[in-house]
């Protein structure tokens, strides 16, 4: 296959790839959901819970550790699949991730704005609408554009702004988790954890439920694989390593934001971990720092899934799994621009439908981020089995019981979209953004031909897609 994406500048350093990866699973659920978390099994409970959800998670990063590595190419999923499944398995696990990832980039256009409102209440003004019983305000709807337009253009003009934006963020994110830990120390009181345990296994599921949630992200970096200067196998150990700092991350929220307020009074704050803050500190201002670590939350995974879902159209472009305008490379800045343009678009709708929309996007976002999982380590246990020779810079130990793990893993997050389950999708507004993404999905793949999977599948993919759109000489 001729490899389109050295096209791309590779720019990314090792702090530029853990701060994407990190950044990328650290949103806003630290803060708000600590309270329900705690509640429902402990501050220990709830930080065994995250432990666990870290070792599934990491179960499936080993696999995209291993195919990163030996496949570094812009579009990451695209290509461990077509290789292991085919044309079809390559649009089914590329349509599934795009929707993961717009959906991410279109809440996060939602909640910026949603957030500030707890620093600058007046920003609430102008209503415009209902949605879902929810007003709609002309002054949230303005700060959730301009924030949608700004990360457009940073992601336009090259991955390297969009790199030392992330990098930014993130340490401003950590600035805040530093102020998280010493306020345990200064004003925490073990006291207030306890009950260390509540609720038992039930307990645990209901933090277990948020973790496709909360940890998706890490497979941002084979998105921009193309644009990283570091060898590939050190490329795959980043990856693992990004699941575990979210894993520590998320423990040491549990921990520090439970010595700042008992069960109950997390449970009743909208902003748990930023009042327990400001109750560890006896600061609102400390409170308020919190509040904007959760909006640097927010902008480092917007940023990193604007990364990952472009990247992710240009491939199936390069590919012509979808029109050529997608596939265009910046001639000055080297960045899928078109892709980048098409995704900060779809961002600049969402503000327009209000806090309903957050929920909609974070679920059936949630269901097709696990079904690109799925067809990830099912394509890694295919490749283990039918090509044991090709070269993989990273090989994962024992890699097939690796893999069956992820696998059964991975399936039983997707279980839990199912209906009667915990974190079910809604009819008919979850289920029919899905429905209709996959109609559409389906229109497309029904155009692709009966192609072998196999090293050279792209290339045979794209040499029939041109011979169909060549005129016919005879004609």
């Amino acid at each position: 296959m001729s490899d389109n994406s050295q096209s791309f500048v590779r720019v990314l350093g090792r702090g530029d790839v853990l701060a994407l990866g990190f950044g990328a699973m650290i949103g806003f659920g630290w803060i708000v959901l600590v309270g329900d978390f705690v509640s429902a099994a402990g501050s220990a409970g709830a930080a065994l819970a995250f432990v666990i959800g870290g070792v599934i998670m990491a179960f499936v990063g080993l696999a995209y550790a291993e195919l990163v590595a030996a496949m570094p190419h812009a579009g990451g999923e695209h290509h461990y699949a077509m290789r292991a499944i085919g044309p079809k398995g390559a649009f089914t696990a590329s349509w599934a991730m795009i929707l993961g990832y717009v959906s991410v980039v279109a809440f996060e256009a939602v909640a910026v704005p949603q957030t500030l409102v707890y620093l600058f209440p007046d920003m609430a003004v102008g209503r415009l609408w209902t949605v879902a019983g929810y007003d709609v305000h002309a002054g949230l709807v303005a700060v959730g554009v301009a924030a949608a337009v700004l990360m457009t253009a940073v992601n336009y003009v090259g991955i390297k702004p969009a790199s030392v934006f992330q990098t930014i963020a993130v340490l401003f994110l950590l600035l805040t988790g530093a102020a998280m830990v010493t306020g345990a120390f200064v004003g925490g009181s073990v006291d207030n954890m306890r009950p260390l345990f509540t609720g038992g296994a039930p307990g645990m599921f209901v933090v277990l439920v948020a973790v496709p949630f909360l940890f998706v992200g890490f497979d941002v970096i084979p998105q921009s694989a193309s644009e990283i200067r570091l060898p590939y196998r050190v490329v795959g150990t980043l990856l693992v390593l990004s699941v575990f700092c979210a894993t520590a991350w998320y423990v040491m929220v549990m921990l520090t934001a439970g010595s700042g307020l008992g069960p109950a009074e997390l449970a009743d704050s909208e902003l748990a971990s930023a009042d327990a803050v400001a109750a560890m500190w006896d600061s609102a201002t400390m409170g308020n720092l919190l509040v904007l670590g959760g909006v640097a939350g927010l902008l480092t995974s917007w940023n990193a899934f604007l990364i990952g879902g472009s990247r992710l159209i240009y491939a199936m472009a390069a590919s012509r799994m979808l029109p050529a305008w997608f596939g265009r490379l910046h001639p000055r800045f080297r960045t899928p621009s078109n892709a980048v343009l098409f995704v900060g678009a779809l961002s600049l709708v969402s503000p327009f439908f209000g806090e309903p929309m957050l929920g909609w996007l974070v679920n059936a976002g949630g269901l097709n981020i696990v079904v690109g999982f799925v067809t990830v380590v099912v394509s890694f246990l295919v490749l283990r089995r039918r090509e044991p020779a090709m070269e993989r810079p990273f090989t994962v130990p024992a890699g097939v019981p690796v893999g069956v793990v992820a696998l059964v893993l991975s399936v039983g997050l997707l279980l839990l979209y199912l209906p009667g389950m915990p974190a079910a999708l809604s009819w008919p507004n979850e289920w029919l953004m899905v429905l209709v993404w996959w109609v559409a999905g389906a229109a497309l793949m029904w155009r692709l031909p009966r192609i072998t999977a196999g090293p050279d599948a792209e290339r045979r993919l794209v040499e029939v897609m041109d011979a169909r759109s060549r005129p016919d000489p005879r004609a």
